[in-house]
Order: C-alpha cells, then structure tokens, then sequence
C-alpha cells in the first residue's frame, strides 16, 4: 500500500492515527526535484504523449519475491540488534535510554521490529548479499522508525525531529554493544 502525504495542507485531508501509521512498512521522505527532473516533469506533464504501458511484474512474481526475501537468512546477533534498537525507543522501559525518556511520548512496537529485519532482508539482496548484517538493519531504520516514534513538546521545542532521535538511537546501540564487548 502506497500513501502520499502533504504535510503543508490538511484541509480536507487528516493525519493517520499511529496504529494505521504503524500499518505502512516505510515512511520515505521525498524533496524537491532537482532543476533538471522538475523541467523533464513539465515537458512530459504538460504535453499530449502517447504512453505504451506493459506490466513489469504480476501477482504471482510480486509474491515470489516476496517469498525469496524472506528465505533471506539472519544471524541472531542481527536480529537482537534490531530488536534492541526497537526496544531502545519505548518510554519509560528499563531500555530506553535518557534521551528517549526525554524526547518521545511514543516508541515503536514490535511491528517496526519485523520490518526492520524485512527490509534489511530486501536491501542485503539488492546489496548482491544472500544474508543480513547490522549495516542492513542501519539502513532501514529510518524510514522503518520515523513515523513510528512520537516527539513529545521538549523535543519540539530544541527542534529534535524524528530522524535525529534516530541517528542519536542508532549511535546508542552501537555503543551499548561496543561496551558489552
């Protein structure tokens, strides 16, 4: 399932609630085009072309793929590190690290934790790699995370967006793992 979202207007449109926010895998953040895209999108919006659609992939092939991804094998050490990067972000657990506790008013479930290990699965073979490594899970973590964490009004006010927090999670875990070795 594919969203857009307008942040600048909301007349007649309104925010998801978190549990349906929760639903989508990936929030992907999409700027400005370049001035070279945004000229090639007005010559091909803004003229009569005749467009030749042919289906790239159908049903049976989109879930095959979706099948390969998940033969995509995990070490453990993998999976506990997006599970700790996961459970890092809830408030007020013993996991959470001061700057969550002082930052969020809502972390992720486990459904975040599920994609970060689907999505780092699907990056490890478009990497050419037949398995996930940390690098993966890192790789994904922000769109898996950002509209899954909730700011609360400090970190609005010192202007901490969501991304930071995850930047700021990501270097936490990593350093909760180099002092246990």
């Amino acid at each position: 399932v594919l969203a857009t979202q307008n942040p600048i207007e909301q007349e007649g449109t309104y925010p998801l609630p978190e549990a349906q926010l929760d639903r989508f895998m990936f929030n992907i953040l999409v700027s400005y085009p370049t001035e070279e895209e945004e000229f090639e999108i007005m010559k091909r919006t803004t003229t009569v072309q005749k467009h030749e659609l042919s289906p790239c992939l159908n049903g049976e092939e989109i879930e095959q793929l979706q099948r390969i991804v998940r033969k995509v094998p995990i070490a453990d050490h993998v999976t506990r590190y997006a599970m700790r990067l996961t459970r890092a972000t809830r408030i007020r657990t013993p996991d959470a690290p001061d700057f969550v506790n002082e930052w969020l008013s809502w972390g992720a479930g486990p459904r975040a934790c599920q994609y970060l290990i689907l999505g780092g699965k699907a990056r490890a073979l478009l990497y050419g790699r037949d398995h996930v490594s940390v690098e993966d899970i890192k790789g994904v973590a922000h769109p898996v995370l950002r509209h899954r964490l909730i700011t609360n009004f400090n970190a609005e006010a010192e202007g901490i967006t969501t991304d930071k927090v995850i930047t700021q999670l990501l270097e936490y875990v990593d350093s909760q793992a180099t002092a246990k070795a």
